[in-house]
């Protein structure tokens, strides 16, 4: 699965795309240079089951790791599977 990335001013997200649909996302600010806020996470239900929803949360993490940022999970999806994930909490804040 193709997880890709979109950095807005504002608002940023990694996601999942076919034929033009957005499938699943994970959306994030950055509001200090930082800090990256996860604040929604969403998956449609044709991918349910397959744990896209942890590989966009990966992708998050892999992103913070190579940027020096902490994460703060504000999305409750997040925040589980972070909490879940041992290897994963070196990024958060």
């Amino acid at each position: 699965m193709l997880i890709k990335h979109k950095e807005g001013k504002v608002k940023s997200m990694f996601y999942v795309e076919e034929d033009g649909k957005i499938l699943a996302e994970m959306v994030y600010s950055k509001p200090s240079p930082n800090k990256m806020v996860i604040e929604h996470t969403e998956v449609d239900e044709s991918l349910g089951g397959k744990g896209v929803g942890k590989q966009l949360v990966y992708a998050g993490v892999e992103f913070a790791r190579t940027n020096n940022l902490k994460i703060v999970p504000l999305c409750p999806f997040a925040k589980k599977v972070l909490d879940r994930t041992p290897e994963w909490q070196d990024v958060l804040a």
